[in-house]
C-alpha cells in the first residue's frame, strides 16, 4: 500500500466521524405506565420542558411511540436506559 492512498483513507475516516450517524431515542406507548410517570421521566432523563414533555406523551399514547431526541448513540445510550430502567419501553434507531 502506498503511503497517498492510507493518509486519503484516514482522512475520509476523520470526516466520517466528524459528521456523526443522527440516530433518534423513541418511546413506546404501553398500558401500564401513567402519563404522569412518562413526563416526569422526560424531564429528568431527556431535560424536556414539561409541556414538551406532556405533548410527547400524548403523541405517544395516540401514535404508539414517538422520538423525544435525536443526536448521536453515545449520548443516547444512557437515556434509553435510564428510560428501561424505569419501566418505559424504549429503543434507539
Amino acid at each position: 500500500m502506498n503511503v497517498s492512498h492510507q493518509t486519503a483513507h484516514e482522512e475520509e475516516v476523520d470526516v466520517l466521524e466528524d459528521v456523526g450517524v443522527q440516530n433518534i431515542l423513541i418511546v413506546h406507548n404501553d398500558s401500564v405506565n401513567t402519563f404522569d410517570w412518562v413526563i416526569e421521566t422526560l424531564v429528568e432523563v431527556c431535560k424536556h420542558t414539561w409541556e414538551q414533555a406532556e405533548q410527547c406523551a400524548y403523541i405517544i399514547h395516540h401514535k404508539g411511540k414517538y422520538a423525544v431526541k435525536h443526536g448521536d448513540f453515545k449520548r443516547l445510550k444512557p437515556m434509553k436506559d435510564e428510560i428501561t430502567d424505569r419501566g418505559i419501553a424504549a429503543t434507539i434507531e
